[in-house]
């Protein structure tokens, strides 16, 4: 082996141990733990046996979902609830008038269902946005 290789293969080898330090890539062990090869079952996410251990990764939640929703007034135009809904959740024109009605027949429609934090973004975007062309258009956001 020339020394580029040999480079090369130390890096990839320090990039592994250092992924698995982290956590981002399971990792085997030598299996040495004083219990003469038996699995280790402790619940600890990793069984130990003959030939080492495979440290399996926690299963990850989905975070939880909120629907972002219009409420109706007696002053915001029609067109104006479109635009909104255009502009900030990216809806067809079709799409957005179906909501404007639910909105305007229902009393209030589902803009859309984002993460938390994705959700507190477009309520404050479209309040603002409502404030700005002096329109009292309500946006909240509720769990689903």
């Amino acid at each position: 082996m020339n020394l580029i290789q040999l480079l090369i293969e130390r890096a990839e080898k320090l990039r592994a141990e250092d992924w698995a330090q982290k956590n981002y890539l399971p990792t085997k062990s030598s299996g040495q733990n004083g219990d003469g090869g038996k699995p280790n079952h402790d619940g600890s996410g990793s069984e130990t046996g003959a030939e080492g251990s495979v440290d399996t990764l926690q299963k990850v939640d989905h975070p939880k979902l909120y629907k972002v929703i219009l409420l109706n007034d007696d002053f915001t135009p029609m067109d104006f609830v479109v635009l909104v809904l255009r502009r900030f959740f990216a809806n067809t024109e079709e799409g957005a008038t179906l909501v404007m009605l639910d909105v305007h027949q229902k009393g209030s429609g589902v803009a859309g269902v984002f993460t938390l934090e994705i959700g507190e973004m477009k309520v404050m975007q479209v309040n603002q946005f409502a404030r700005m062309n002096q329109y009292p258009l309500k946006c909240t956001l509720e769990a689903e």
